[in-house]
């Protein structure tokens, strides 16, 4: 039986916290949580340790302050690794990621090595969002297609990765601590040929509280989609694990 970890990253989510965990529990699942706070000045960081305090399967990591949702998703993938955890999903905590929808990447991760949850398989999946939120989803998703050659939801958070079967090493080519930690995560692991398998998940606009995506962090993904595009395109083996091709 694999040894599976869910992890959540936070920042200002003290109205979600709680209600997250408790529908992830109510699934039953044979796995473990981490949570990883930035500090929140809201409390969220408090409410996690009361959670993890009643509960022996749930743990958190607690830094400094804001340092980049892609240096979150580094740690607590570094974090998986350390503890020996076969399988991880990461998602989001503000309920744009269903914890029902954990059911269906595990049920189609069988002979995948990631399983990346798609916002463009389904039809109208993207209904609910605002045109901003929209048509900066939609940007994204044509440029890492045209830029990358990636045809996959490249942008998103909801991910399963099997780390028995992926070395710890290919996330230390990964140099992007923000938004774009996504996207360059993903191009790294299609480069080295891990075997990449999409299913359709639904994001509705944001449940509680307000979207932390600035448009400075917008800009800096998309000037970071053009660095990693010329390094693509003039230093390749920078993204390739040695002993690749």
């Amino acid at each position: 039986m694999d040894r599976v970890l869910i992890f959540i990253p936070t920042y200002n989510e003290s109205e979600n916290v709680r209600k997250i965990f408790q529908q992830i529990k109510h699934l039953h699942l044979d796995a473990d949580i981490l949570f990883l706070d930035d500090n929140s000045p809201d409390g969220t960081g408090e409410i996690i340790d009361k959670i993890v305090a009643a509960n022996s399967d749930t743990f958190v990591i607690h830094r400094r302050g804001k340092l980049g949702i892609g240096s979150a998703h580094l740690e607590g993938i570094n974090w998986s690794y350390q503890c020996h955890y076969e399988v991880l999903i990461t998602m989001d905590c503000d309920f744009t990621h269903s914890p029902d929808c954990i059911l269906d990447f595990l049920n189609n991760s069988n002979g995948y090595d990631i399983v990346v949850g798609s916002r463009y398989m389904r039809k109208g999946s993207l209904d609910d969002w605002n045109l901003f939120r929209k048509t900066l989803t939609h940007l994204g998703h044509f440029l890492t297609h045209k830029l990358l050659n990636m045809p996959y939801d490249a942008s998103g958070a909801f991910r399963l990765y099997r780390l028995h079967q992926i070395p710890r090493e290919i996330f230390e080519l990964v140099t992007s601590h923000g938004y774009s930690f996504f996207f360059e995560s993903l191009l790294i692991l299609h480069i080295n040929k891990y075997s990449i398998h999409e299913i359709p998940i639904d994001l509705p606009a944001r449940t509680y509280g307000h979207s932390k995506m600035a448009w400075k962090d917008a800009w800096a993904s998309l000037w970071y989609l053009f660095v990693i595009f010329k390094r693509r395109l003039f230093n390749k083996k920078s993204l390739l694990l040695h002993g690749n091709n």
